[in-house]
């Protein structure tokens, strides 16, 4: 099979908003998107969890203390947060998400489901953030999300089992995602979420 072409960016601006199970390829797609799409951009999220190895602050997520992220959310300035597994709380700061696409710019960010349904509140007050916004959740079986991870090498079992609980219920909402990929490979998965981009600029354009 040969390797899909790179596409190139025309048309409006739009926010991609994907979330999918641990291990289902969510972060390779927004990484391959920016590298491959003309123009588009990684929304920069932040969190209290500490860096993992070959993990940049600024570049993979903005790494703050519990106290700062407090502060931030004392000024208002997070567009969304929540907290992952009990342990941590991940958020997107409003500034990189809108003014961004107030100046026509594409985004794409990863984010937990539970952050996803905050986008989808804040997009009910936001007209701007209402236009542009399209989720896409990437569906993977329980048996792969598995092979993957033990496939890795990260994780113990105790921690294997933890996340494909958690992805039980993250697979419980796909439903209302605005659009979902049955995650079958990476250029296929690729391909699907490009499909999907083209949909949302057509809708945009259509409410301009």
């Amino acid at each position: 099979m040969s390797a899909p072409s790179s596409p190139e960016t025309s048309g409006p601006a739009v926010l991609l908003v994907l979330a999918g199970p641990a291990g289902s390829g969510k972060t390779t797609l927004c990484e391959r998107m920016v590298r491959e799409v003309p123009g588009f951009s990684r929304v920069i999220t932040t969190t209290t969890r500490a860096p993992r190895p070959g993990e940049v602050q600024g570049v993979h997520y903005h790494f703050f203390t519990p106290e700062q992220f407090d502060e931030r959310v004392a000024a208002g300035a997070f567009l969304e947060w929540a907290w992952v597994h009990q342990k941590n709380r991940y958020g997107t700061l409003a500034s990189s998400v809108l003014d961004p696409l107030a100046a026509g710019r594409s985004l794409i960010i990863n984010v937990d489901v539970q952050g996803v349904d905050n986008f989808r509140r804040a997009a009910a007050a936001n007209p701007l953030l209402a236009r542009h916004l399209g989720t896409v959740f990437i569906e993977v079986s329980l048996d792969e999300l598995r092979r993957r991870m033990e496939l890795r090498g990260q994780d113990s079992e105790a921690e294997i089992q933890r996340r494909l609980q958690t992805a039980e219920r993250e697979l419980a909402e796909a439903p209302r995602f605005d659009f979902r990929i049955a995650s079958r490979g990476k250029d296929e998965d690729f391909d699907a979420l490009v499909a999907v981009w083209r949909v949302v600029q057509k809708r945009v354009a259509a409410g301009a």
